[in-house]
């Protein structure tokens, strides 16, 4: 039978337990402290958009080092905004176009980079064009995409390079960023998932990224479905004129010159590709909170915390036949330090996962398809009371 959540306005909705880490399929992380408090607070009064966008801008500035940034309703939207804002620039009139293009519309990528993600890019109206072989994950050499394959591919109708940061990533994103410079073309950076370490929140911009995206439910600890867009502020104007809500009269359109020049502008456009792309106020505010409170608990603190959680699972475990657990990261404290449970075989680590989804109360664990004899458990969603259901999941036999 399985668990039910009996909380107030949960409605009986079956509940799990997520040793997965901040999957957006599991409902992302827990609330950083402060975010529902904020999220609260927002309900108290009504605000202009434009200006709550500014705001959020100055803030998400203050803390990644760009000129400015909005926050949209998850990563994905994120990726659709940027490109939108590559495509069309201030062009009112592309604008309103999207996603059909009469003039540039290609976005160049690696190919060992392609994931179900660009499809926001696409959604945008880009056509992605592809670099590089991925050729030391295919297991049939050592190189992958390189700067000159990027240089190569551009032509008349670039738009934009997308570059999928992490720790695979080829080439090193400066070089990439030189091509993107050389060409005066707008380099967009996915970093969704790219938290911790802090440092990354101004990591891309430093190296030079022209738009960067980062997920707000993961690792932040904001509400599931927000994100953070952030870079030029040209080119974050143009994001914002293409998801706020533009039904208004001109006359009486009054943005803050911080985050969108009225003056340069030949008109307002319609509602944009991006409409759906809008947080509310409650999001922004609970996303602004969670910000501040990734800033200032730093990378130690927060990896203490998780340490901690995976050391009391280590401590309670007994072991079923044939499994070696252990922590991993426990010194590394720019990472998520996890407790990993290594099987025989790949097909018990398999039987090991199927088993603890389909338990009373089902316990989501990370497939790493690049181990997949070892059964991942990543603390940052576990709750306390997760913690004896869990080793008593993990123990059965």
């Amino acid at each position: 039978m399985r668990q039910h959540a009996d909380g107030a306005g949960l409605r009986g909705c079956p509940t799990i337990i997520n040793a997965a880490g901040p999957l957006t399929r599991l409902a992302g992380a827990p609330l950083a402290e402060g975010v529902l408090e904020a999220m609260t607070a927002a309900e108290a009064a009504s605000f202009d958009m434009f200006e709550l966008q500014a705001h959020a801008s100055r803030a998400i500035a203050g803390a990644t080092g760009a000129e400015a940034g909005v926050v949209t309703c998850g990563a994905a939207a994120g990726l659709l905004l940027a490109t939108a804002a590559c495509l069309a620039r201030l062009d009112i009139g592309r604008m309103d176009a999207l996603p059909d293009t009469d003039g540039p519309d290609q976005v160049i990528v690696a190919r060992g980079q392609r994931n179900g993600y660009d499809h926001a890019c696409r959604a945008a109206g880009a056509r992605l064009v592809e670099v590089g072989l991925a050729e030391a994950l295919a297991g049939a050499g050592i190189r992958d995409a390189e700067p000159w394959e990027y240089q190569a591919a551009v032509g008349p109708r670039s738009a934009a390079i997308l570059y999928v940061a992490g720790g695979r990533a080829r080439p090193p994103l400066a070089e990439v960023a030189a091509v993107a410079r050389a060409n005066d073309l707008p380099l967009i950076v996915d970093a969704a998932a790219e938290l911790p370490p802090a440092a990354n929140l101004r990591r891309f911009v430093a190296e030079g990224a022209d738009l960067v995206v980062f997920s707000g439910g993961k690792v932040l600890g904001g509400p599931a479905g927000t994100g953070i867009l952030c870079g030029r502020r040209e080119l974050i104007a143009s994001a914002a004129l293409q998801f706020l809500d533009m039904d208004m009269e001109w006359s009486a359109w009054h943005p803050p010159a911080d985050l969108i020049d009225k003056a340069r502008l030949a008109g307002l456009p319609r509602q944009g590709i991006g409409r759906s792309c809008k947080p509310g106020k409650h999001e922004i505010f609970g996303l602004l909170a969670a910000l501040d409170r990734f800033v200032a608990e730093g990378d130690a603190a927060r990896h203490a915390r998780w340490l901690a959680t995976c050391r009391q699972l280590a401590a309670g475990l007994i072991c079923p036949h044939g499994v070696e657990t252990a922590v991993e990261g426990a010194e590394a404290v720019d990472r998520v330090p996890v407790l990993v449970l290594r099987c025989a075989t790949d097909a018990a680590a398999s039987e090991l996962r199927a088993r603890l989804a389909a338990g009373a109360i089902p316990v989501h664990t990370r497939h790493d398809p690049f181990r997949p004899e070892v059964v991942t458990v990543n603390p940052i969603c576990l709750r306390p009371a997760d913690i004896p259901p869990l080793i008593a999941a993990l123990s059965r036999r």
